[in-house]
């Protein structure tokens, strides 16, 4: 009879797995990397377009290969001539009228289903945050009938929820059967003193961790994993804009416009992806001058992870890399976070250092390697018996690129 129990426990396991995998296999893979056109790829992400008069195309030079597009032609068929994917926002449906506005979704779905720019349909921003109340903005349910109307005509195309970082993740955990993959958009680059406006707490702050400095970007990361069980792809929505100049021209104080430097936005993007994000999405840029300093600091950060996408999407592997810390006359805290990939017989490790003092660091473990070339840094790391030692800024990155 145990026997039987235990053949008939392990079948159901089977074909649950199965199930799951069909799903995954879809949409992304085994391991929660976005499939495009059945290539593993690293989402880079905007949802604004640039101001020129060749949107797409200058997404496409600063190595974007995904946006937000409307319900238009043109816009996806220059997207597409671009080499870029898009996402379309349907809107939840409208209980107040809903033969209408379901006959709306189903149009607008029907019509843009089959066009090759189509990679994800989003429902609703954020579902779950209502500033100041604990009510959610779109409820659950809502989210799943809308879900099921947009399945029922389409099935090719995985469904994205954008969250807001602060809800719990037990809520958040509700909206599960009405997302394929999810977001968090993490905007932590915020001046001291600055006049509380929507999304900032009294405290001046979006986020609402222990963390209050920019490496709580991971931690959300962090949290979205567990609110999905580690089992669809979560992509980190990054600050692309200074929180002053949400604010209408007339009420903005110029003193507290302050925007992320070059510095601040590769950090964010990496101690996301080290801490397991599938793709990095760009909010804001839209209030943000153009051309400016910041836009350029920010396509530096797109340059670089587009340049890096083979990395980036290839898996991340297990190794055998210790650390040790050496005194700095500070304390470590989150300290030195990577992780390893494997492209082309070529071992990367991708660091960060999640604290806000400088940390000194030994690496070892590395086996016969001889040689860590240091990414966009123009230098190399002598490998001696397996180790290496390394100092970190306050908030650092360094990428390795290893050689025997």
């Amino acid at each position: 009879m145990k026997s039987i129990f235990k053949i008939l426990t392990v079948s159901l396991f089977l074909i649950s797995c199965s199930q799951s995998g069909k799903k995954a296999g879809r949409y992304y893979d085994d391991d929660n990397m976005m499939l495009v056109d059945g290539k593993r790829t690293f989402i880079i992400g905007s949802y604004h377009l640039p101001k020129t008069d060749d949107p797409y195309a200058e997404l496409s030079r600063n190595g974007y290969n995904y946006a937000h597009a409307g319900f238009d032609k043109v816009q996806l068929d220059n997207a597409e001539k671009n080499g870029l994917k898009v996402w379309l926002s349907t809107g939840a449906i409208d209980e107040k009228d809903s033969v209408k506005s379901k006959a709306k979704i189903s149009e607008q779905v029907q019509k843009y289903k089959d066009h090759p720019a189509l990679l994800i349909w989003e429902i609703a921003d954020e579902p779950a945050f209502t500033w100041n109340s604990a009510e959610a903005r779109v409820s659950p349910q809502k989210m799943e009938r809308t879900y099921d109307l947009i399945k029922s005509i389409d099935d090719s195309h995985a469904v994205f929820t954008n969250h807001a970082p602060v809800n719990l993740i037990s809520t958040m955990k509700k909206y599960n059967p009405s997302q394929d993959v999810v977001g968090v958009d993490v905007y932590p680059v915020i001046p001291h003193g600055i006049v509380p406006s929507y999304a900032i707490w009294p405290d001046g702050l979006q986020g609402d961790l222990l963390n209050p400095y920019i490496s709580q970007v991971g931690e959300y990361v962090d949290k979205m994993k567990k609110v999905v069980n580690d089992s669809k792809p979560v992509f980190a929505v990054l600050q692309g804009f200074s929180w002053e100049m949400l604010k209408p021209e007339a009420k903005r104080d110029t003193a507290m416009i302050l925007y992320p430097t070059h510095e601040q936005l590769r950090f964010m993007a990496y101690d996301a992806i080290v801490h397991g994000a599938n793709g990095i999405l760009i909010w804001g840029t839209n209030y943000t001058p153009q051309p400016s300093k910041f836009m350029n600091d920010l396509n530096r950060v797109t340059h670089e992870l587009a340049e890096m996408q083979d990395v980036l999407s290839a898996r991340t592997i297990t190794n055998s890399i210790k650390k040790e810390y050496i005194e700095t006359g500070h304390s470590v805290d989150a300290g030195v976070e990577f992780i390893t990939k494997k492209v082309n017989g070529k071992t990367y490790l991708l660091s960060v250092n999640s604290d806000k003092n400088p940390v000194k660091v030994t690496f070892s473990g590395l086996g016969s390697f001889k040689l860590a070339k240091v990414l966009k840094e123009g230098r190399a790391v002598k490998i001696e018996n397996g180790e290496f030692s390394e100092k970190y800024a306050p908030f650092d990155v360094h990428v390795y690129e290893f050689a025997e």
